[in-house]
């Protein structure tokens, strides 16, 4: 998806087996690296072990100092999981 951090998009992959989430991983992006760093750290393990429907439905909290790439990132990962949950089969 293209939601926009603080410098661009933040795209992610985001690794689904037997329906629960397995790792997020971000993509290069434009972000801030040190900022980055902190969501990387802080933020993309918070939905580890969640089944794609907890996730879709689980509000986390973002990471203070980076605010614009937590909530890109988060909402990538909503968007992303609700496309896996309408297309799974």
């Amino acid at each position: 998806q293209d939601v926009q951090g603080y410098n661009g998009p933040t795209p992610l992959i985001i690794h689904i087996k037997d329906d629960k989430i397995q790792k997020v991983e971000a993509l290069p992006n434009d972000e801030t690296p040190r900022f980055f760093e902190r969501v990387k750290d802080g933020l993309l393990n918070k939905w580890n072990g969640m089944t794609a429907k907890q996730a879709a439905n689980t509000t986390v909290d973002a990471v203070t100092g980076a605010t614009y790439s937590s909530n890109a990132v988060k909402e990538n990962v909503r968007l992303g999981v609700n496309y896996y949950l309408k297309h799974k089969r």
